[in-house]
């Protein structure tokens, strides 16, 4: 799918350079290279907790922006923090909002799959208490009415690396289905308009064949189904859903595997 020099991330002045050091501090001057996400992660709040306190309306932040860090101090001094599964929520998603990664959700609270369920309680912070984690299991019904929460992606949903495949570090950013000069059609004619949940990364067909099988660190298993004018060498650009998913996710290096 043609799409522009720029993805979305960098039309938006996101792009992660040097992250800066964590800080107690209760506010943060924004520099460039940013992004809400990474502001989040560095100073243990959550992009909810930043966009609440400053009144933010969507991701975009820009340089010199001071930013406020909502409940940070009370947060560094909190031991663990949990969060109750609504229904819609994907681990993904659970990450993202308290700026952690699905791996160490999965690693808290002993989860052995992405396979969640409404009323689950997770330990949503490092250290959390190991009866958190029991609860989040003992919760999960063994038999019920209501569907389990998951990724709704046509293909394979898999957040812990496979055995085997190639394994590399790429730069990843994100795209949408609708982005500015996108057809909707990728390199490989998969309409990802009609289907925007599935897995599908961008990628440069001399480093990874167009059609692999790849597994991305927090992403799950996708089809390398695209391509991009920015995307050369180590590089990827993954398909997300809405704009928002896209401009939250940033500039990120990701582990990825090419399982075939």
């Amino acid at each position: 799918m043609k799409k522009p020099l720029l993805t979305l991330t960098a039309l938006a002045g996101l792009s992660l350079g040097v992250a800066a050091p964590a800080s107690a501090a209760s506010t943060h001057t924004v520099q460039s290279g940013d992004t809400l996400y990474r502001i989040a992660v560095n100073n243990n709040v959550s992009v909810n907790d930043i966009k609440q306190a400053n009144g933010l309306n969507s991701n975009m932040i820009y340089p010199n922006q001071v930013l406020k860090l909502g409940k940070a101090e009370a947060k560094a001094s909190t031991a663990s923090k949990t969060y109750t599964v609504k229904s819609g929520d994907t681990l993904y998603r659970i990450a993202l909002n308290h700026g952690v990664s699905v791996n160490q959700l999965m690693t808290w609270n002993g989860l052995d799959s992405d396979l969640i369920f409404p009323g689950q309680e997770f330990a949503v912070k490092g250290a959390a208490a190991a009866s958190v984690a029991n609860d989040a299991k003992t919760t999960a019904p063994k038999t019920s009415t209501t569907a389990p929460v998951t990724k709704t992606a046509s293909s394979t949903t898999q957040t812990q690396a496979p055995a085997s495949g190639q394994t590399m570090t790429v730069e990843a950013t994100a795209y949408t289905p609708y982005c500015a000069g996108c057809s909707g059609i990728t390199a490989t004619g998969i309409d990802v308009r009609s289907n925007p949940n599935q897995k599908v990364i961008a990628v440069d067909p001399s480093v990874i064949p167009l059609g692999s099988k790849v597994w991305v660190e927090g992403y799950g298993e996708a089809i390398a189904g695209d391509t991009g004018g920015a995307i050369k060498g180590n590089r990827i650009d993954i398909l997300m859903p809405t704009q928002e998913q896209a401009l939250a996710f940033g500039r990120q290096s990701v582990t990825i595997k090419v399982l075939n």
